[in-house]
């Protein structure tokens, strides 16, 4: 999906909604766990439900891989049924990769080539050579993280040098050499939406892929007043007070 295609679907449907498919067996409808696979099943009604509200969805690997073969067959279901029943629903592969060069290129191949996601989540601590070969690929897209919504983003994102350029925008603007605001955006948390301001100094153009509203705390608000650009420029991921807001 290009970020034409992208944003005409959110002027369409006048929503930057990204739902995150973050499917628990101990937190899913009880009369689901009859069903052969009840996680896919989980995933369908919540996408079914959804479909008309959001342009996007994120299955987060963990939640899939925690059940071995059985969970990444859930998850090969849910993508192929979304890919299937709405096309046009961006899809984004929440892992989290990032390694040396020739091992981000066969995390791609997983991702874009077998899986066929639109996006995947990427680390950058390793560089320019493990982020690279997730890019210059047509209508696919990396998601650098930048700024996160966990406690522990202090740690280190906010580490100042001499300078006081803090890590995150030391990761903004050495990373956005590397690619273009056609294949590139940012993880930026919901609960930092004031950084927004600094962040979009830095990459005005980027789309934000933006955690922790709601059950994190982050304000839709602040997001939207620091964070939305021309093009929008926002996925807003809520997936907890969405997917689990009925038994």
């Amino acid at each position: 999906m290009t970020k034409q295609d992208l944003f005409e679907n959110i002027t369409r449907k006048q929503s930057f909604l990204c739902v995150g498919l973050d499917a628990d067996l101990q937190k899913i409808p009880r009369h689901l766990m009859r069903e052969k696979d009840p996680i896919f099943s989980f995933n369908k009604a919540i996408v079914d439900a959804t479909s008309l509200f959001c342009v996007a969805y994120k299955p987060n690997l963990a939640f899939y891989e925690s059940h071995g073969v059985q969970g990444q067959d859930s998850l090969d279901r849910t993508v192929s049924y979304i890919k299937e029943n709405y096309p046009d629903q961006f899809l984004i592969g929440d892992a989290k990769r990032g390694d040396i060069g020739n091992t981000s290129e066969m995390y791609a191949r997983a991702f874009f080539e077998v899986s066929c996601y639109d996006a995947v989540t990427v680390s950058p601590y390793m560089g320019e050579d493990s982020v690279k070969p997730f890019l210059n690929r047509p209508k696919k897209w990396a998601i650098v993280l930048a700024l996160t919504s966990n406690a522990g983003a202090n740690d280190f994102q906010m580490t100042a040098d001499a300078n006081g350029e803090r890590l995150f925008e030391k990761v903004l603007r050495k990373s956005k050499e590397w690619g273009t605001d056609e294949e590139m955006m940012y993880v930026v948390g919901a609960t930092q939406g004031k950084m927004l301001e600094d962040i979009r100094r830095i990459v005005p153009n980027h789309f934000l892929l933006v955690p922790g509203i709601g059950a994190q705390g982050g304000s839709l608000e602040e997001v939207a007043r620091y964070g939305m650009n021309s093009q929008c420029g926002l996925l807003v991921n809520p997936s907890r007070q969405i997917i689990y807001a009925d038994d």
